[in-house]
């Protein structure tokens, strides 16, 4: 009988215990997409070894060919027995593997995910049950007792919502998609900043394709800083390093640079063999130098503008964040404001001097010139309802020692006012930046270091409230951005949705039909696509149901944002470098 005649056997035996477990696992990864709150990162372990499993099987199948013996040859040799007795050894491990994957995937979520989840759906369930009750008596309720039970009900149901919203926030933690969020959203930063700062330093200026912008719109420093974003969005998308132009800035005569840390370290002069004014990337593509205008006057328009985002991070930022495109601007704004070293200090000054310590919560109160223009008169008591809102939801996860408020404003008299009207609060705050926000002596460096202050102490609030008609309470959420994995929902706004000046439409889709019970109201079908106008922060927002034309309320609950995405470049040579970087 011809030497290691069973060894066909022994190799399909190996290579079919191996096809079973390919099997098994993609069998799991399909199940697994049927069951979106499984953990995602027990799925990542599985692709991980999935694709070390391939490899293993493609080195199994060379090794069977190896051992592949011609008619005829008798002699098999010690490296025939010895490779068997191998493959014998991964056949083993694989079994452990199975047992391992088992061990996996086959337990579900996690204890505390599943105990959190079914209260979270007790306490939606119970908070319906007591609204109907309560709602039902109301009718018998005496005309003069009405107020009083209404304020009743009111608290009771807050109660109930903070119970629901802290269940919620540990559910957001549990079994490790807290860590594996913190992970995502530092991979991601670091992946964008690299692309940036690739982009920025060319190795040779001379050559680079370049896209002018010049500081100096006709605004304040919140809208200046958006339009460099709104430059910065545009050399993006179309692979041009971004020159910006700041010498007499109104705010600094210096420069950027004199404030901030410059936006390119090798690239920095605007010259170039052609120089042409925006008419297009397309037309513009054989201009080296390009001079960006205003948003306003922007024609055409590119892609690139907000609320868009790159279509190759889209899938990672609709899972990570609540709001993916205040994340992508808020990634410019982290490279355009990193401060100059003395910019530094004095922040880290200030904070000790103002005793700055968490819990706090940030208060942006805009008036002179916003009022009666762009924003209404909003009291203080207007803003305060929301600040004990939120200590409250605070105090069901941290010691609140002392409710500390960070408060911003360019009225000085509303510190003291404050003050009075809400002794059991700690209101931190400098009055000089008050001061120098009045419109006398807005645009001036005292100004400018008062308003990057104002800027960085509200991002670091843990909730923010604040009108969002202003661009310094849009320019604080969006640096929130960058200080936590998601802070979509850090913040109240007494007025607007955060909105971008010179975005593209803000559509959002209707998931559930709505039929109109006034003349207020819009139909909605599951799919319209809607314009958004606004939240009226009541349960009902304003827009247009772009399918019908009409304008008019619909319940917000019934639609779901309709993120736009782009194909931005990639810049894979920056992406090799990061990678180089990590090893």
């Amino acid at each position: 009988m011809r030497p290691w005649a069973g060894s066909w056997r022994w190799i399909t035996l190996v290579l079919l215990a191996w096809g079973t477990l390919l099997f098994y696992i993609g069998g799991h990864l399909v199940r697994d997409s049927e069951h979106p709150e499984r953990s995602s990162r027990e799925l990542s372990k599985i692709l991980a070894k999935l694709e070390r499993l391939k490899q293993q099987n493609e080195d199994l199948r060379r090794m069977a060919e190896s051992l592949r013996i011609p008619e005829g040859q008798a002699e098999a040799g010690s490296l025939a027995a010895g490779r068997l007795r191998s493959l014998e050894d991964q056949l083993t491990r694989a079994k452990q593997k199975i047992h391992s994957f088992q061990r996996l995937t086959g337990d579900g979520p996690g204890p505390t995910q599943e105990e959190l989840r079914r209260r979270v759906e007790n306490g939606v369930k119970e908070l319906w049950y007591f609204v109907r009750s309560e709602v039902k008596k109301l009718a018998n309720v005496e005309a003069s007792e009405r107020q009083k039970y209404a304020d009743t009900l009111l608290q009771d149901m807050g109660h109930q919502e903070r119970s629901i919203m802290t269940d919620l926030y540990y559910l957001s933690q549990a079994d490790g998609v807290g860590e594996w969020r913190v992970k995502e959203a530092k991979d991601l930063s670091d992946l964008v900043q690299n692309r940036i700062t690739y982009l920025q330093n060319p190795p040779d200026c001379s050559k680079a394709r370049k896209l002018v912008c010049n500081i100096n719109k006709g605004c304040g420093y919140g809208c200046q800083l958006h339009h460099v974003v709104y430059c910065f969005m545009i050399a993006y998308g179309t692979q041009r390093t971004l020159i910006l132009e700041s010498h007499n800035w109104r705010y600094a005569t210096g420069g950027w640079e004199t404030v901030f840390l410059p936006v390119s370290n090798t690239c920095t002069d605007r010259t170039g063999a052609t120089t042409g004014h925006w008419s297009g990337e397309a037309h513009d593509k054989d201009v080296q130098v390009v001079e960006l205008p205003i948003v306003d006057s922007l024609h055409p328009r590119p892609p690139y503008l907000p609320l868009a985002i790159p279509e190759d991070l889209a899938q990672r930022l609709h899972r990570l964040h609540g709001d993916p495109s205040v994340w992508w601007v808020s990634q410019f704004v982290k490279y355009l404001v990193r401060p100059q070293t003395w910019l530094e200090k004095e922040i880290q000054q200030t904070t000790a001097k103002l005793g700055f310590k968490h819990p706090i919560i940030g208060v942006h109160v805009r008036r002179t010139d916003k009022v009666g223009t762009e924003a209404a008169f909003h009291p203080i008591e207007e803003y305060m309802l929301h600040v004990e809102e939120q200590f409250q939801h605070l105090a069901r996860r941290v010691h609140i020692d002392k409710k500390r408020v960070y408060l911003a404003t360019d009225d000085p008299s509303l510190l003291q006012e404050a003050k009075t009207k809400y002794p059991e609060y700690e209101f931190i705050s400098d009055n000089s930046i008050s001061w120098s926000a009045g419109l006398h002596n807005r645009y001036t460096e005292n100004s400018l270091r008062g308003v990057i202050l104002d800027i960085h102490f509200l991002s670091q609030t843990d909730f923010l409230v604040c009108t969002f008609s202003s661009q310094v309470c849009r320019v604080a959420y969006e640096i929130m951005q960058t200080l936590h994995p998601d802070a979509s929902s850090f913040f109240y706004s007494l007025d607007d949705i955060y909105y971008f000046g010179g975005q593209n439409a803000h559509n959002q889709i209707a998931v559930y039909p709505h039929q109109p019970r006034n003349s207020e109201d819009i139909p909605l079908e599951p799919g319209d696509v809607i314009g958004v106008a606004g939240n009226h922060w009541d349960g009902y927002s304003k827009g247009v149901n772009r399918k019908l034309g009409r304008t008019g309320l619909y319940p917000s609950y019934k639609v779901k944002e309709k993120i736009e995405t782009v194909k931005y470049p990639t810049y894979p040579e920056a992406d090799k470098l990061l990678t180089a970087q990590k090893k």
